[in-house]
């Protein structure tokens, strides 16, 4: 993972001429913190190792996620703190890119061993975050609850060690230290709209992208395959694509899939298939995200659960797997669960001619190149799942201004900066300078680098 955020950086680095300087600027973390947390766990006394790793603060603070699982690496996070910058630099926050996380089996600790595995994380890695410096969030296995602890442990020395009185007559102090976590509960100073915020700024850009190929035909030859609801080439200049008609493959059910699906439901797009890591289920007709969830939650898992409206019947559908997913003859495609899910194995199978990277980097280098040359359009990770980091900045924002907002407020707001985000990226693709077009991720790392090397 590394080596490939590497080259991608490198790539648009010299195709934009940069100085060999300025490269190493953009592909080297500015700060490496690697420890061994002394914990105890099952009653023995053990040391786990841990990171933070700080990529570039360019932009401003270093952000990004905390996880805990036995397969973190160095190598792993400072990938995802390398992309983190990209990914922020491209939805237009003021922010760098890091990353943290400790190699645990978290199902393998009790409540209060997680605890104490938390709070002692964040007392090492305390000196070097703060709401102006670094801003760390919840990622794999970790949660809101989590996230309390920390802030909690935070502030506990912030005011033993600066002396600080906080009390209900300067709770602005107290929301400003809260600042510097985000992802945390409502009452601990998080936000109205971030459950939903990831799977919610995926379906704005899928909606942004929808609307850009009805007024701009030329763009892209999109050949139908319901032909009542697409264009195909003897129609485009009559056709548009609607919404209610197009179908889409949602692979992975967890918070970002779930709510993608819901989401692009609520908004007339046709979901028609979705899977958990067992596998997935198909309605031709379209089906329910919400009661598909109810019913994977009654029974333990998602198979069988061919629920159209708020009725599941096994009239209505079929088992797949996921592997099948990927390759059903669907408008948009959405992997939202597993890295390179798409790959030289099954490249040749994806028939979708939209594809959503809901997950981080679900697309393989190799697939990507296939695949955008035979015209498919791809919107890449760091930007289509960036509306999670986008609302954590909305969420630091409410703390440092001593503000509390309502969630259509949260929501307006996420709206506006996706799709500016999506407008600067597909404009640099549609109009690069040597006149011809270039694939969205591309143009998406070309946006990011850019911002970034005018402070640089």
């Amino acid at each position: 993972m590394l080596e490939s955020a590497q080259a991608i950086i490198l790539k648009t680095a010299k195709e934009m001429e940069l100085t060999d300087d300025v490269i190493k600027r953009l592909i080297e973390p500015e700060a490496v913190h690697e420890f061994n947390l002394p914990v105890t766990i099952n009653g023995k006394k053990t040391l786990l190792k841990a990171f933070r790793i700080q990529h570039n603060s360019a932009l401003g603070p270093y952000k990004g996620g905390i996880r805990f699982h036995p397969n973190v690496s160095r190598e792993e996070v400072q990938a995802l703190a390398t992309l983190m910058t990209i990914k922020c630099s491209v939805v237009g926050l003021p922010y760098g890119g890091g990353k943290g996380g400790v190699v645990v089996d978290p199902k393998q600790l009790s409540e209060k061993e997680l605890e104490n595995l938390s709070r002692t994380y964040l007392r090492q890695i305390a000196p070097v975050i703060g709401p102006t410096v670094d801003v760390p969030a919840p990622d794999v296995n970790t949660n809101p609850k989590i996230m309390k602890w920390m802030i909690d442990e935070y502030i506990k020395l912030k005011v033993k060690n600066e002396k600080l009185k906080i009390t209900s007559k300067n709770s602005k102090l107290k929301n400003y230290l809260r600042a510097t976590l985000t992802g945390k509960p409502i009452a601990e100073g998080g936000t109205l709209g971030r459950t939903e915020a990831t799977g919610r700024g995926g379906v704005i850009v899928l909606q942004s992208l929808i609307a850009k190929l009805n007024s701009q035909f030329s763009f892209f030859n999109f050949q139908s395959i319901n032909n009542d609801s697409m264009i195909n080439e003897n129609s485009m200049k009559t056709k548009k694509l609607k919404t209610e008609n197009l179908t889409v493959a949602v692979q992975g059910f967890g918070n970002v899939g779930y709510y993608f699906a819901q989401l692009a439901h609520e908004e007339g797009f046709k979901v028609v298939t979705v899977s958990d890591s067992k596998g997935g289920v198909y309605v031709r007709d379209g089906l329910d995200p919400k009661a598909t969830l109810k019913c994977k939650k009654e029974k333990g898992n998602i198979g069988g659960c061919y629920c159209k409206g708020s009725v599941c019947d096994i009239k209505y559908g079929r088992t797949i797997t996921n592997e099948e997913l990927l390759e059903l003859p669907v408008d948009v495609l959405v992997p939202a669960a597993l890295e390179n899910s798409i790959n030289r194995e099954n490249m040749h199978k994806i028939k979708a001619k939209i594809i959503i990277e809901m997950a981080n980097g679900p697309v393989t280098e190799e697939a990507y190149e296939y695949l955008s040359k035979k015209g498919v359009i791809i919107v890449p990770d760091v930007l289509a799942n960036s509306g999670g980091v986008t609302v954590s900045y909305l969420e630091w924002y409410q703390n440092v201004h001593n503000e509390k907002w309502s969630e259509k407020k949260v929501n307006d707001r996420l709206k506006i900066m996706m799709e500016k985000a999506f407008e600067a990226v597909w404009k640099k693709a549609d109009l690069p300078a040597g006149g011809k077009k270039i694939p969205l991720k591309q143009a998406a790392f070309e946006v990011a680098i850019g911002k970034m090397v005018k402070v640089i």
